[in-house]
């Protein structure tokens, strides 16, 4: 199981990483407050392929919780919402700040105050992991976007209306609602004080509650994938220096984006909120506090676009999200097929713009080398430069983790290395993927061919993406291309996807007690199953893959 820990800051949040195989955390930088935090907190999951997260929760001298225990208490709440798969573990911290600050002092290099963030998230996690892992299984039960739906519940709940609220020197939540309550009361001209509360609440909530396929604007604007239900596709809102939370209530209410301009205007002023005038994008399926929130943080550059690349996805799928920025064909196939002198293509050049390798398109010479993350780029970025930015993003993690030596450790080059782990990416989820690497690897030494389908696959994207001609899988698996590894033996000419890290670290680590295994396959339940022999495989695809065994490629 993959963990990230976080040391929650005002300003930062340290982040480290760490497995609970080897139990041993890793500081992995630190993520600036600016409320863009939890979208790039789960930028990191999907990254690191999980949704476990450990968060220090301060405590005083006395053992007791403090205003930051507060703090931290609520991050994880707005964490479970933002990422409702999330499985939130609380770790006691005391003086971690300190102590990483000694550790770094220690090293004698000099360090950035993000540093002792990051270095405080890996004392949390180690913490916890020495703590709470026996046997590879966490001991303890995890707080979830359930807690976190109840505590917001419980916060709006009518039993608060009729208690009497401790003496804080201020008035309670519950208390400004009731009172704002009251005067709409008297403005309606009557009805009940629960009656008007659950109005109230009621048109906090989304005008839609339908599923969307998209998290964000950002990703559905980069999408080769189109939203196809109408309450899900986000609107342009323009709010002008001049607009006042009334008219923003109004024009919310037009739009058809909230469900009452009243019940707007209650919230804003029941949360103070100072709202910014900018350029944003909102749905039906939002709520009047989301709205509201992205109304308080402000609008997002428009002179910026992300773009978000995720492993296992194409060259063919990169330049579809290109385009969506308004980048042309023409533009898009020169930037792709241009000669870049760059550490991390080491093996794809034979010379300055000759491939080493003649059987690989130019239009896909950097298949695999477009490393996924979310990237920032200006409106109207050249496409060398973002192109070149992907290129460092895969050379960090290259020598980070010293790729190219643990390759030829398994007698792969750099480029051999990346390209049998896209194939190891699209074959298998991130737990199996080292036991997939493990098999090619015993193909590649006794001479095997790989025989993966999904090489088949790509050989015949590359020349039949609209199955005019290769229309059936028997057709697919036969087609002869050097890409083609059912058909030919060896490594292909180049990579058929974008590897990411877990692929990566896969084929430099690879499960060696399948050190005996030459067949793989997926189960209908999603379950790995391995075998030495034709036979083993056989039984296997009989027993356990009725159903997936047959789809189509």
């Amino acid at each position: 199981m993959k963990l990230i820990g976080l040391d929650v800051g005002i300003k930062r949040i340290g982040v480290a990483k760490a497995d609970s195989a080897t139990k041993i955390a890793v500081p992995d930088g630190y993520i600036n407050v600016n409320g863009q935090e939890f979208a790039e907190i789960a930028r990191l999951a999907r990254m690191y392929n999980t949704t476990t997260f450990i968060v220090g929760l301060p405590r005083n001298n006395n053992g007791e919780e403090t205003k930051q225990s507060l703090y931290a208490r609520n991050f994880a709440r707005q964490l479970a919402m933002s990422i409702p798969n999330a499985r939130i573990y609380f770790e006691d911290e005391s003086l971690t700040s300190v102590e990483a600050e000694r550790r770094l002092k220690e090293r004698k290099k000099k360090f950035e105050k993000g540093e002792i963030d990051s270095e405080a998230a890996s004392i949390i996690l180690q913490d916890f992991l020495e703590r709470l892992i026996t046997n590879g299984k966490i001991t303890e039960s995890a707080y979830t976007a359930v807690e976190a739906k109840a505590e917001n519940d419980a916060e709006n709940s009518t039993k608060n209306t009729g208690k009497k609220m401790k003496k804080t020197g201020k008035k309670s939540k519950v208390g400004l609602i009731v009172g704002i309550i009251l005067g709409v009361i008297l403005v309606l001209g009557g009805g009940g004080a629960i009656g008007a509360y659950f109005w109230y609440v009621n048109s906090l909530k989304p005008v839609s509650e339908e599923n969307c396929k998209f998290a964000t604007a950002e990703e559905e604007a980069t999408s080769k994938d189109e939203e196809t239900v109408e309450a899900c596709i986000f609107k342009d809102f323009k709010v002008s220096d001049s607009d006042t939370a009334s008219s923003i209530a109004v024009n919310l209410k037009n739009a058809n984006l909230i469900k009452s301009d009243f019940a707007f205007k209650i919230y804003v002023k029941l949360n103070k909120s100072i709202l910014k005038s900018g350029d944003y994008k909102f749905r039906q399926t939002q709520s009047t506090e989301e709205i509201v929130k992205k109304l308080v943080e402000g609008a997002a550059a428009t002179n910026v676009f992300n773009i978000t690349i995720l492993p296992g996805e194409t060259v063919a799928d990169v330049k579809t999200k290109l385009k969506k920025f308004g980048y042309l064909d023409d533009q898009i196939n020169e930037a792709f097929e241009k000669y870049y002198d760059h550490k991390v293509l080491k093996g794809l050049y034979s010379g300055a713009g000759t491939l080493s390798n003649a059987a690989q398109p130019l239009s896909v010479q950097l298949e695999g080398y477009i490393f996924g993350d979310t990237y920032q780029f200006y409106n109207e970025e050249s496409l060398d430069k973002i192109i070149e930015t992907t290129l460092n993003g895969l050379y960090e993690v290259v020598v980070g983790n010293d790729l190219e030596a643990k390759y030829a450790e398994k007698g792969l080059t750099l480029r051999e290395g990346i390209i049998l782990a896209s194939i190891v990416q699209k074959e298998a989820k991130s737990d199996d993927m080292p036991g997939v690497a493990q098999v090619f690897l015993n193909r590649l030494r006794v001479g095997m061919a790989l025989g993966s389908d999904v090489t088949a696959t790509y050989a015949a994207d590359l020349v039949d993406p609209g199955r005019q001609t290769l229309v059936d899988n028997a057709a697919i698996l036969a087609y002869d291309s050097l890409y083609n590894t059912r058909v030919h033996t060896g490594i292909p000419p180049g990579p058929i996807s974008n590897p990411g890290v877990a692929a990566l670290m896969a084929v430099a680590n690879p499960d060696t007690s399948k050190s005996s295994m030459y067949f793989f396959l997926t189960g209908d339940d999603g379950k790995m199953y391995y075998s030495d022999t034709v036979a083993g495989h056989n039984q296997n695809v009989r027993d356990y893959c009725r159903t997936l065994c047959g789809v189509t490629l």
